[in-house]
């Protein structure tokens, strides 16, 4: 008898303590076994320093399976790895571990990016509506009252009919949050200088014009050295008063500074994901603003949401053992202008 050879990849699992818990249901862990030869149950947490399994398990990786807390892949890193051909992130963004030396090696990339699109979509749009109803003043001004009163004169301006929301940044996040903008009766702005031709039902404009003419401004754009703070002075300033701000990205394309004296006298209200330090200090007024509904960066996968990602990375590895393309492969071009 002639011994058998296993030709499925071998496969190690690479991120942040209890991350790999949360993320792999017990299904996605039999899957992966039967697709590859690894220990599903073996995670590294710090490929710099691996003790003699990691190390063993890594010098014959041949796919990385990352997500958050996952080790950068420095040349050092990568010189114990001399089998690895691909990174697998069930995760969004790739750029916090997948380094120059990866594309230099011509490691192949790909990212759950778009599954962990569509939870930060859903809050986007029920931020919408609740902003069109202006919820966050109704609820505060109802609880201080706490007796019956006059609230459809008090409401002319309230609404979600024909309330124009625009959307800065035809991310896939921006692009999912318009698609579920479509059974509503929204006139939707989008501003992105990379689009030529926006997708169906939106109007392309600029950003101080979408800033100008919108009621809720929700932005969407790739943290890069060129949305540093885009939404600064002028286009607060330029926004209508009552206008909501939805920021789910990352703080640091808004200016709070510019934000706070307009959040301050109660021109302009905010629903605030993310902010810029990403824990407001103590002494924040965000923390206590009747007009601020701030929340610490939930909108993203969490939870059961996490095996969303989970399906598609194990999805990838699938199609990497049949000797396909990856379903979302990211390029180096491509982190130009994404996150």
């Amino acid at each position: 008898m002639h011994p058998t050879t296993d030709n499925r990849p071998a496969l190690l699992l690479a991120m942040g303590p209890g991350v790999a818990d949360r993320l792999l249901t017990g299904a996605h862990r039999a899957r992966l076994a039967a697709l590859t030869r690894t220990d599903p149950h073996l995670v590294a947490h710090d490929l710099t320093a691996p003790d003699a399994r990691t190390a063993a398990a890594l010098a014959e990786a041949e796919v990385l399976l990352t997500c958050w807390g996952a080790t950068p892949l420095t040349p050092e890193v990568l010189d114990r790895a001399p089998r690895l051909r691909a990174v697998v992130h069930a995760a969004g963004s790739v750029k916090h571990h997948v380094t120059d030396a990866c594309w230099e090696r011509g490691l192949r990339v790909t990212s759950a990016a778009a599954a962990n699109a569509l939870p930060v979509a859903e809050y986007t749009l029920a931020a919408i509506l609740l902003a069109g109803k202006r919820v966050l003043r109704s609820a505060r001004r109802y609880a201080e009252l706490r007796t019956g009163h006059a609230w459809l004169e008090e409401s002319a301006d309230w609404g979600n009919h024909r309330r124009t929301v625009g959307i800065v940044g035809a991310s896939r996040i921006g692009r999912r949050v318009i698609d579920l903008l479509r059974p509503f009766d929204f006139e939707i702005l989008l501003y992105d200088p990379y689009v030529e031709v926006p997708p169906p039902g939106t109007e392309l404009v600029d950003l101080d014009e979408l800033c100008a003419r919108s009621t809720v401004v929700s932005v969407h754009a790739p943290q890069l050295p060129s949305t540093h703070r885009m939404i600064g002075a002028a286009q607060l300033a330029a926004m209508p008063d009552g206008t909501t701000l939805i920021n789910t990205s990352r703080g640091s394309l808004v200016d709070e500074a510019s934000l706070l004296p307009h959040l301050l006298t109660g021109r302009l209200d905010a629903v605030l994901d993310v902010t810029d330090p990403e824990l407001p200090p103590p002494d924040s007024p965000l923390w206590t603003l009747p007009n601020v509904l701030l929340t610490p960066h939930v909108a993203g996968s969490l939870g059961n949401e996490l095996h969303r990602m989970a399906d598609q990375a194990v999805g990838e590895v699938e199609r990497y053992a049949r000797g396909e393309a990856f379903a979302e492969e990211v390029r180096v071009s491509d982190l130009t202008r994404s996150a």
